[in-house]
């Protein structure tokens, strides 16, 4: 049986995730990616994974770090996934930024952050799939994730079909 590629990824769409930008301190500066692939691993020792398409422009930035950060995106923060989501798009604007105390930039105003050394990476046919020790963590209990569902950025709110 062949399995079409388009209709695949359309029926993957059914499926409602966050959206989170991973930020890594490279040797040109802060690089960022936007992703839909977050997931807990384990609780002891603390474990998250995220897929990286080898096809990334940014998939070497990735393969060379050996920290990284997962930031968890509020609906403020979409236009900014926007950009860091297009080929070419690097860079994380420095207003977006804020300190963070192992030098790993991370973004202000994130609903939640997690700080990770590299534990692993799979092969995960045109992905790999990399699995962070989280070092660190921070949360707020305000605001409202920003949501992917169906090819579109959605919110909480949404009501349509789409």
């Amino acid at each position: 049986m062949s399995i079409d590629g388009r209709q695949f990824r359309n029926a993957l769409g059914h499926f409602a995730t966050g959206v989170c930008v991973v930020t890594a301190a490279t040797d040109g500066g802060p690089v960022g990616l936007t992703i839909n692939s977050f997931a807990s691993v384990s609780l002891d020792p603390p474990l998250v994974l995220w897929s990286l398409d080898r096809a990334s422009d940014r998939a070497e930035a990735f393969h060379i770090v050996d920290r990284f950060a997962i930031n968890v995106l509020p609906e403020e923060l979409r236009e900014l996934s926007v950009q860091l989501a297009k080929k070419g798009a690097h860079a994380v604007p420095d207003d977006a930024l804020e300190p963070e105390e192992h030098g790993i930039p991370v973004l202000s105003g994130a609903l939640a952050r997690f700080v990770c050394t590299v534990e692993a990476r799979y092969d995960g046919g045109d992905h790999v799939i990399m699995v962070g020790r989280v070092d660190s963590f921070t949360h707020v209990h305000e605001g409202r994730p920003l949501l992917y569902y169906r090819g579109a950025y959605r919110t909480l709110a949404d009501q349509t079909e789409g």
